[in-house]
């Protein structure tokens, strides 16, 4: 973005760039993007573990809640995958975000969670709640600054209270609620 260029409002996505709900043939540049986008975070195990937090199955079922965000060229910027729990009336759940690296600091993720947030309450949400990976500081540093709170873990690490094999043996995760 140029000096010129005016900073999208909270919510909104910049001008060239095209927000629609994701279809099930997005799912092999999904799929691409969670190997690419986090720069070796937990090596090719890392990456394989995001690929299978994202199932084609969300794009299937979770089109409506979830988005998906484009350049001119097609190529994917960002992509949010959410869903309205089926259990809990009151909450909407973040379950997968990604903004490409030199996407970062456009405004574009925040963007992503307004919209999230805009849907969740005109459905009748009154919280949302996401989870992460301890050792994913970016995104610890990123949802403290969206106004989420940390909820209880079993241990601390770091001083983040970090809920145990959350996910399954060894799959550690820190746990997030923001009220509406």
């Amino acid at each position: 973005m140029t000096d010129s260029t005016p900073e999208p409002a909270p919510g909104a996505i910049r001008g060239d760039l095209t927000l629609r709900h994701p279809r099930p043939s997005d799912h092999p540049r999904l799929q691409e993007a969670l190997a690419d986008w986090w720069g070796g975070l937990g090596g090719e195990a890392g990456a394989l573990q995001r690929q299978l937090l994202v199932p084609r199955l969300f794009l299937q079922h979770f089109a409506g809640t979830s988005f998906l965000v484009e350049r001119p060229d097609r190529a994917l910027h960002a992509f949010l995958i959410g869903f309205l729990s089926q259990t809990d009336p009151r909450t909407a759940y973040i379950h997968f975000v990604g903004v490409c690296p030199d996407g970062k600091r456009d405004g574009v993720g925040r963007a992503l969670y307004e919209r999230f947030f805009t849907l969740a309450r005109e459905a009748g949400r009154s919280q949302v709640r996401c989870i992460t990976s301890p050792n994913n500081r970016d995104s610890l540093a990123y949802h403290s600054r969206m106004g989420f709170r940390l909820e209880p873990g079993d241990r601390e690490e770091d001083g983040v209270p970090v809920q145990t094999d959350y996910d399954g043996p060894g799959l550690d995760r820190v746990a997030f609620a923001r009220e509406l």
